[in-house]
């Protein structure tokens, strides 16, 4: 894709002389200004000039129209202003032996001259050639242009991408290789009556790769690939939006066939006359031209739109109607297939040690988006160079998944011996009560060492790629996130139980209001949805609202409250069964402050960990168990009902 543009100069020789002209002016000002004025020694007064020639004090001077100027006898310059009336001087110059001579007045410099009376007229003709110039400015760069499209023209020198450098989301790949063949050879599909799709929407969460996507479309089909923010649009006055949309697709036609990449489209195209109070005039009409443009009365043949969102609920219908946009591609979160094939392209760039399984890593990292992964090989390579090794090795990629997922160890804290073991028996009730649960998932890692905003937790991850949640993985996952409380109301008593809690409160109740108010999986309420999710006023952002009578409300309470009591239950009756398991544990935590699954699962298997022994790390710190910080838990599956798995 070359750009038929022709080449623009050096912009620092254009500032060079922008500042050479205006240091001339300078100069030309300060010749003009300063020419009448000639240095002439000490200046002093008339009378005391007539005075030191009485004295005889004065050698010589040099009389011109307006000005005297003269040396004494010791050799030092003066100056003065003669009185014009004055006739007598040249006699008394006589009397005292003074040398005197005149001096023609100075003629003006005719050049001088023209040019201080024609400086105005040349500052206004430079004004108007830099308006002119910039309002020649073509995307909308110049002072005068803010009606011009600032859409881009993507270049092969900028990085070219081709579907080799995506993988994970091989289907939405698929559904737009049909886009490049025809942009490759538009008369295979029009020779039967068919037609390319005007516009492909791409929907998916951030970070799947809807961009990428998008630039890979462009390399392959190698043409001209127009790109722009959909807030690029958006200015505070009106007109000014469709304006540059259709400066863009004048542009685009120039270029046809071609792409054009709209990112972010929901800043523009969302419902029109939607929410309280006016509307917003401006993105209104800039929606209504980007309509007609992309399917009115004239047709824009060769020009495919392709536009990305994370927000598909908000844009207008009017927008997604066929025509318009006639395909919605859906960008997923990838799988577990295509989280290895995502791994093996960013792990390309990195030199790796022999013990790399992409494979075990993909396992270990459900949930994460393309970009996710991208940051996870960032952190593995960074840790490397921290501990300065040649090579990336497996320990590094555990490490920085452990980064990613609970974040950066806090091992500066420090605590009482007191609070390290509720510390150690409140995740203690975590993990025992998850392995004791069959339907939770398996235990990750069990630590005390804070990190990120967590201070201590344990990380559970699903054997594979969970899309869907079950009523028995729902109550197991209360009552694994009522272990840590009711660890310390065994051990410690009930006025000894801390706030450390309280994230797993929170998490408990929003689970349970959602199996009530939205999964339908309380018996007296029925399968009915009972609370739904709207869109602020105004887009000030999403809230619930409870849709019932008060007594409904009321029963909605009463349903939520038997969950969480009964999770507080079932794990009071799991800990006091195995409290025996719960002690092993709590002091194993408190011997190597961090245990992987496999530690654990050993450890109450066999009463000890074959491990070579570790030295004590420093006390760590977790006051008065956990203040109101909420745990690391990581959303896994696709949708977003899906629970997180943290405990």
């Amino acid at each position: 894709m070359n750009e038929d543009r022709p080449p623009e100069g050096n912009p620092w020789i254009k500032s060079l002389m922008v500042w050479g002209a205006i240091f001339m002016a300078l100069l030309l000002a300060v010749s003009l200004f300063g020419a009448g004025s000639q240095p002439g020694g000490a200046e002093i007064t008339y009378s005391d000039f007539r005075g030191k020639v009485a004295e005889g004090s004065v050698k010589s001077v040099e009389i011109a129209p307006g000005s005297i100027t003269g040396t004494m006898k010791n050799d030092q310059p003066f100056s003065t202003v003669p009185i014009p009336d004055d006739t007598d001087l040249p006699r008394l110059l006589e009397d005292n032996n003074v040398e005197f001579s005149g001096k023609a007045a100075d003629e003006p410099n005719l050049l001088l001259y023209i040019l201080f009376q024609s400086l105005p007229f040349l500052l206004i003709m430079g004004i108007a050639f830099f308006a002119l110039r910039q309002m020649q400015k073509g995307g909308g760069s110049g002072a005068m242009g803010f009606g011009k499209s600032k859409a881009k023209l993507l270049t092969e020198r900028q990085g070219r991408v081709t579907f080799d450098d995506v993988a994970g989301i091989d289907e939405a790949r698929e559904e737009l290789q049909e886009i490049v063949e025809f942009l490759r050879d538009p008369q295979r599909f029009s020779k039967l009556g068919g037609q390319i799709p005007k516009g492909a929407l791409l929907v998916g969460s951030p970070g799947t790769g809807k961009t990428l996507l998008a630039r890979a479309i462009a390399g392959e089909a190698g043409v001209p690939f127009f790109t722009i923010s959909g807030s690029d649009f958006v200015e505070m006055f009106v007109g000014v939006g469709a304006s540059r949309v259709r400066d863009m697709f004048e542009q685009a036609k120039k270029n046809a066939p071609c792409i054009v990449f709209i990112d972010e489209i929901d800043a523009v195209g969302r419902h029109r006359g939607h929410g309280l109070g006016n509307s917003n005039d401006e993105r209104e009409q800039t929606l209504n031209q980007l309509l007609v443009e992309m399917d009115g009365f004239e047709a824009n043949e060769g020009i495919i739109i392709i536009a990305a969102t994370n927000r598909p609920d908000v844009l207008d219908p009017a927008l997604l109607r066929p025509g318009r946009f006639d395909r919605q591609v859906v960008v997923p979160i990838p799988d577990i297939d295509g989280r290895e094939k995502i791994l093996s392209v960013h792990m390309k760039k990195v030199p790796l040690a022999p013990d790399v399984n992409a494979r075990t890593i993909a396992r270990g990292t459900p949930g994460f988006s393309g970009a996710d992964l991208a940051n996870l090989v960032n952190e593995a390579a960074l840790l490397a160079a921290r501990r300065n090794k040649r090579l990336v090795a497996m320990q590094e990629f555990e490490d920085a998944k452990d980064k990613v997922m609970m974040g950066a160890e806090r091992r500066s804290m420090v605590m009482t011996d007191d609070e390290k073991k509720m510390t150690a028996y409140h995740e203690a009730g975590h993990a025992i009560v998850a392995v004791h649960e069959e339907a939770s998932d398996p235990i990750h890692k069990a630590t005390i060492i804070p990190r990120g905003r967590a201070l201590g937790m344990v990380m559970r991850l699903p054997e594979r790629d969970n899309y869907s949640y079950h009523r028995d993985k729902m109550h197991a996952n209360l009552a694994v996130s009522m272990g840590g409380r009711v660890a310390e109301e065994i051990i410690f008593g009930y006025d000894k139980v801390s706030s450390g809690a309280s994230s797993d409160i929170h998490y408990a109740t929003d689970l349970a209001r959602n199996m009530v108010t939205r999964w339908g999986m309380s018996d007296k309420l029925g399968p009915l949805q009972y609370e739904q999710t709207q869109e602020g006023y105004l887009g000030m952002g999403g809230s619930q609202r409870t849709m019932g009578s008060d007594e409904t409300n009321k029963l909605i309470d009463s349903e939520i409250k038997t969950l969480v009591e009964g999770a507080h239950q079932r794990a009071t009756d799991l800990l006091r069964q195995h409290e025996d398991q719960l002690h092993l544990l709590a002091q194993a935590l408190l011997e190597y402050e961090t245990l992987s699954g496999d530690d654990i699962r050993q450890l109450l298997e066999d009463g000890k960990i074959d491990r070579p022994d570790q030295p004590q790390g420093p006390v760590i710190a977790r006051p008065v168990h956990g203040s109101a910080i909420p745990k690391a838990g990581k959303r896994f599956g696709g949708s977003g009902d899906s629970a997180p798995q943290g405990a």
